[in-house]
């Protein structure tokens, strides 16, 4: 694994940290259930698929130094939504866009060896984000939005980062097949992006 690997993992990882502990600092003693119930809100299957493709996506399409603008730019969007989906706002079909967000995704790896401009990758990342946030707003508990916040943001950020590591390995040790790897990640996501559109 190249330095520069480590190091934009690295600053994932230490902004992720930083995030969430100047989030729980800034509300200590509010709401440790809310932080609970945000924790295992993204571990719904078409939260936690998105975000683990995201960071997979991230590594393996955009420069080894802006590894991090995926992720970052799905968590922004994620959390600027999810504020308004918590006071009331929502677009019609919200969870079969966030199912059919996953089947993007799907496309997005099988397309992730092509050059393909930076600010559309990371544009269509935020829109995706913004579905996932409207809905995690929308199931916001009474007990507060912002220790809610603070655990589906530590939990995304614990997913993308998951999603980077897998991205790194099949570069690593499966170089001369990443392709096919890579492409196969994204069948099997944008099937299940598609299988959870039809049960919504």
């Amino acid at each position: 694994m190249k330095p520069s690997s480590y190091k934009s993992l690295r600053m994932v990882g230490m902004g992720c940290l930083a995030l969430a502990a100047g989030a729980a600092q800034a509300h200590t003693g509010h709401g440790t259930s809310g932080v609970m119930e945000g924790l295992a809100h993204p571990f719904g299957t078409d939260h936690l698929l998105a975000m683990v493709a995201v960071g997979v996506w991230s590594v393996s399409a955009l420069p080894e130094t802006k590894a991090w603008w995926g992720p970052a730019t799905f968590m922004l969007s994620l959390i600027v939504s999810a504020a308004l989906g918590a006071i009331g706002v929502t677009i019609p079909f919200l969870e079969h866009m966030s199912a059919l967000s996953v089947a993007l995704f799907g496309v997005m790896l099988i397309f992730s060896r092509q050059k393909t401009p930076t600010a559309l990758g990371l544009g269509m990342i935020a829109l995706a984000a913004s579905f996932h946030g409207l809905a995690h707003g929308a199931e916001a508990p009474a007990s507060g939005f912002m220790a809610y916040a603070v655990g589906f943001l530590v939990t995304s950020a614990s997913l993308h980062f998951g999603g980077m590591l897998a991205g790194l390995s099949i570069r690593r040790h499966l170089a001369r097949q990443a392709a096919w790897a890579l492409t196969g990640l994204g069948g099997a996501c944008g099937a299940a992006g598609l299988y959870l559109f039809s049960q919504v």
